[in-house]
């Protein structure tokens, strides 16, 4: 394990759902996530927390079309999410792909994406969730996986180079995702 505490990626269930609603709020509080997404996921989990649950292990993509804060809708994809745990909801990991290729729509910048909340960070949970989740891709045949992060995230390109990752390229991310200058990175399985 590559993780000062004992972390494990988990489904998200009821059980553990308002580890993580709790979570999100005191990210919100802190300032430290994007806060439009995260208030509307606490949204749908008040509304309907069957729903939102169902929405985080989707992978046939029968979730309906993901919404962009700008209100921009594009169609789903088949994808996962796992809650980083270590006795209470620590971040998220969620993989995404489209069966029979490694293609991603424009729209979808890179196969993993993940967060791990300000509190919990500096512990190697990133970089453990991301090891864990390779397996997820291997099970479908995929000879690769591909990370996007902004050019002045470090911490996110130690934790995709302590998984293998080789930079692909350096590119300007659509307005859709910020524009921000970003590196792409494969991590061959």
């Amino acid at each position: 394990m590559w993780c000062d505490y004992r972390m494990e990626i988990v489904r998200p269930e009821e059980i553990r759902l308002a580890s993580y609603a709790d979570a999100l709020k005191r990210a919100i509080a802190l300032g430290t996530t994007k806060i439009e997404r995260a208030q509307r996921k606490l949204s749908k989990i008040a509304a309907d927390p069957k729903s939102f649950l169902a929405e985080q292990d989707d992978p046939e993509a029968l979730g309906g079309d993901m919404v962009f804060p700008d209100g921009t809708h594009i169609p789903r994809i088949p994808q996962m999410t796992r809650f980083l745990w270590d006795d209470e909801v620590c971040g998220t990991i969620n993989f995404r792909w489209q069966v029979g290729t490694t293609e991603l729509p424009p729209s979808y910048l890179g196969h993993v994406g993940y967060e791990v909340f300000s509190w919990k960070r500096n512990r190697g949970y990133a970089s453990e969730a991301l090891r864990q989740i390779l397996p997820e891709a291997i099970k479908l045949g995929m000879p690769f996986v591909e990370l996007v992060t902004n050019v002045e995230n470090l911490s996110s390109q130690k934790v995709i180079a302590k998984n293998g990752g080789v930079l692909i390229e350096r590119f300007v991310q659509p307005e859709l995702h910020g524009g921000a200058d970003a590196f792409r990175y494969r991590i061959y399985l």
